[in-house]
């Protein structure tokens, strides 16, 4: 474990972010950078502040002191002509800012992109919104749970049997703030080695959780279908799930790779596996899932979670307790 050096400048230092946003999304963004030694402002609404300062467990605002982070705050009433002035002062020398109004808003209180840019030429402004700054769906309120539930994730997620499943975490915003900090480190990038002048970055939050569900939408272009929920359990690879101890504990196995499926299968007693036709390659094992699922879940149900560790780990199994 590394001491806390307060004295340390991480590789950011000297990059300086106005934080306009409110809830996960935009203070993820701006937390990545914070993390490394951005200066980052918060500029929250008088009075009541950013709402995640309300999101308490036990009376405390857990969420809050995660993501404000490495943060200074100002509240400013942006509604107010003498606020605005200090917030424009602000972006003077700001290298970035970010914004989560719904798109059009920031226009209407007289601090568009033209507007912010004609007093900061190299500014980088991150505007965050559900569906993006253009389109059909621009003026849709786009809250996370939304995004999740259309960008085919929660129809993704959980049993076939079941309904789809809603992720318990505010998963859209995060992805979609990881996001937004790679695009801001591009532009800062961008002008700093190539000279470029400031740029507008439109961070929807259905894009990038729409990309991390990787070949779906290739594999439903190609082939006109949707893959059924498979709990978890994997549609490419067999055997991959997690599987009930006999002390009721779980743990969490995949075979991915087919040298690791067949380590398994030996592992567990059953070589004949390796060769067996119904489970000789990735595809066959896919095919016969819930056979393979059976077999390995006989093998782990008969053992505790510590004795099936000791032999996992003994023979080098991609394993891990839930």
């Amino acid at each position: 474990m590394q001491d806390f050096d307060e004295s340390y400048v991480g590789p950011l230092d000297g990059v300086r972010v106005l934080d306009l946003s409110r809830l996960v999304a935009g203070n993820m963004v701006s937390l990545q950078l914070a993390d490394y030694g951005a200066d980052v402002i918060k500029v929250e609404p008088v009075g009541e502040g950013d709402p995640l300062r309300h999101w308490v467990t036990d009376d405390i605002p857990v969420n809050w002191k995660v993501y404000a982070r490495n943060k200074k705050s100002i509240s400013l009433n942006l509604r107010d002509d003498q606020a605005k002035e200090i917030l424009l002062r602000l972006v003077d020398d700001a290298d970035v800012m970010i914004e989560n109004y719904r798109p059009g808003t920031l226009e209407k209180m007289g601090l568009g992109p033209d507007i912010l840019m004609a007093r900061n030429e190299k500014l980088i402004l991150v505007r965050v919104s559900g569906f993006g700054q253009t389109g059909p769906y621009k003026n849709r309120p786009g809250f996370g749970t939304l995004i999740e539930a259309m960008s085919g994730f929660a129809y993704r997620n959980g049993f076939a049997d079941r309904e789809p499943v809603l992720p318990p975490l505010a998963m859209a915003d995060m992805i979609a703030g990881l996001y937004g900090a790679m695009a801001t480190l591009i532009a800062i990038r961008e002008i700093e080695s190539k000279g470029g002048s400031g740029q507008v970055i439109d961070l929807s939050l259905l894009e990038p959780m729409h990309s991390i569900l990787g070949a779906e939408a290739a594999w439903h272009k190609v082939t006109g279908n949707v893959r059924d929920r498979v709990g978890s359990g994997s549609n490419t690879s067999a055997p991959r799930n997690v599987y009930a101890t006999k002390d009721g504990k779980w743990l969490a196995m995949s075979g991915s790779m087919q040298s690791m499926a067949e380590r398994i299968f030996r592992t567990i007693g059953r070589a004949d596996m390796v060769t067996d036709p119904k489970f000789k390659t990735n595809a066959d094992r896919v095919k016969n899932r819930k056979e393979v699922d059976e077999i390995v879940g006989d093998w782990i149900g008969a053992r505790s979670l510590d004795d099936c560790m000791e032999v996992f780990e003994r023979e080098n199994v991609t394993v891990a307790p839930v």
